[in-house]
């Protein structure tokens, strides 16, 4: 591959890590640039939505070719970008589903760039916009995929279009949800590999995917589905109650005409054993963040760095806060652990949140900054950005300077005319009351500025 190539997949792959799409992530493997694994959360208001759906993308080496004139110089044919990257899906059941008319049980991704006259590979494209395209088939209504869809409008093919977006959203949970975080979590649930009709009694392992597998070298995504589980809990859920009304426990799912043998998406609906295996996974995920302060603990006693690098971000930001007489946030450490952070946010004057204290527990692990941290909201108050159960729902440019963590808490709980964004609605009753009618953002401020007045009163008990 050329210099030139190198280069620009390097730029690209940091424009992602660098970027603000919360749709989308991106890891290399450091000992061959070409080969990368990527993620994209199936956006929301589809089939697909808040799954953790993975691809390999690898690109195009070329062929060196020597020119012997009069000035030698070399060329390689098919190099990227002249030449497009190969995309296979990962998230696929161990090669048993296929998500989408052009997402393949086997991997194969169709992005018709070899097609007709318009639809061809262009070099202006790159890798965002490889990921934008296959973003682009998580659709409202993915039948829509499927060639001679257009001429499609009787009855019977409005009803096979229902049924195909209700098994997508079925599977989207267990497949693109639980089982790769029950993976990483190490649970292992009665019935979690329970087999389709059509499996052969084999375990549905990721692990065991035809496709080719990704090094163990390259960055996990197991991080981001964690964070990213506990943002998007209650919209699970709330798939669950919605869709679980729909269907009987146990009904097959129906077969689309484009689907086939080994090519399909088989099974039946078990909206109630996702549910259990949903609040399986909140649980260990919380238990594991408690643990941070063991390991925590024993990173001190080991005088491990990243105990010292903590100590010594949370005392710089202490002293910074006292420089700018910023009296917005007071921070301490639970039980002298730099692990644990206990923040004490006091609302602004003159805002919806003035007059309010607010106890805010910042937790760390001894893998920060590859783990980020988990932040929970532990005085009750009723805000978009912060899930019934305290979750924050918060991202920052900076994430491996804890500074700009806690300047991100700030703002984000203070932003009080942010743009609509579903990917950070994590409390479905407030977002609804924030984005909708006058009226409803009325009762929205009115519910906040309860919870605002209750904050100082348990504060006094």
């Amino acid at each position: 591959m050329s210099d030139q190539a190198i280069i620009r997949i390097a730029r690209e792959i940091r424009q992602i890590q660098q970027g603000h799409d919360l749709s989308l992530a991106v890891a290399c493997d450091e000992s061959d640039i070409r080969k990368i694994k990527a993620l994209i959360v199936g956006p929301p208001n589809t089939p697909y939505e808040f799954g953790f759906f993975e691809f390999t993308i690898k690109f195009p080496e070329g062929e060196e070719w020597v020119c012997h004139s009069l000035w030698p110089c070399t060329y390689f044919l098919g190099d990227y970008p002249a030449s497009p990257p190969k995309v296979t899906a990962r998230t696929t059941n161990s090669g048993r589903c296929r998500f989408n008319p052009n997402i393949y049980a086997g991997g194969k991704v169709c992005l018709t760039w070899p097609g007709q006259k318009g639809e061809e590979w262009s070099s202006a494209q790159g890798l965002e916009s490889v990921l934008i395209s296959i973003q682009s088939l998580m659709s409202t209504n993915p039948y829509e995929n499927e060639p001679g869809y257009e001429n499609r409008d009787s009855a019977l093919d409005r009803k096979a279009m229902a049924n195909y977006i209700d098994k997508i959203k079925h599977e989207t949970l267990r497949i693109a949800v639980i089982q790769p975080l029950e993976d990483a979590l190490g649970i292992k649930t009665r019935n979690a590999r329970a087999p389709s009709p059509t499996d052969d009694g084999k375990e549905a392992d990721d692990s065991e995917c035809p496709e080719e597998k990704v090094r163990e070298t390259m960055e996990s995504f197991d991080d981001l589905r964690k964070r990213r589980f506990l943002w998007y809990y209650e919209s699970y859920i709330h798939t669950i109650e919605v869709e679980s009304k729909k269907v009987k426990v146990n009904e097959q799912f129906k077969n689309m005409s484009f689907e086939g043998p080994s090519n399909e998406m088989a099974g039946s609906f078990k909206y109630p054993q996702l549910k259990e295996r949903l609040g399986v996974i909140k649980d260990e995920i919380i238990n594991e963040t408690k643990r941070w302060a063991i390991e925590g603990l024993a990173a001190q006693q080991q005088e491990v760095r990243i105990a010292d690098n903590l100590h010594l971000q949370y005392k710089q930001i202490v002293e910074d806060f006292k420089e700018r007489k910023d009296f917005t946030v007071d921070l301490s450490l639970v039980d002298e652990s730099p692990f644990v952070w206990l923040m004490t946010y006091f609302g602004r004057p003159m805002t919806n949140l003035g007059g309010g204290v607010f106890k805010i527990k910042i937790h760390l692990s001894t893998k920060f900054p590859d783990e980020q941290p988990r932040v929970f909201v532990e005085t009750p108050i009723f805000h978009h950005r912060v899930s019934k159960d305290g979750v924050l729902c918060y991202f920052t440019d900076r994430p491996g300077e804890l500074r700009y963590h806690i300047d991100a808490i700030v703002q984000t709980l203070e932003e009080e005319s942010p743009p609509f964004d579903p990917r950070t609605t994590v409390n479905l009753e407030a977002s609804t009351l924030f984005w909708g009618t006058p009226e409803d953002r009325k009762k929205y401020n009115r519910a906040l500025r309860r919870s605002v007045e209750n904050s100082t009163e348990s504060q006094e008990m």
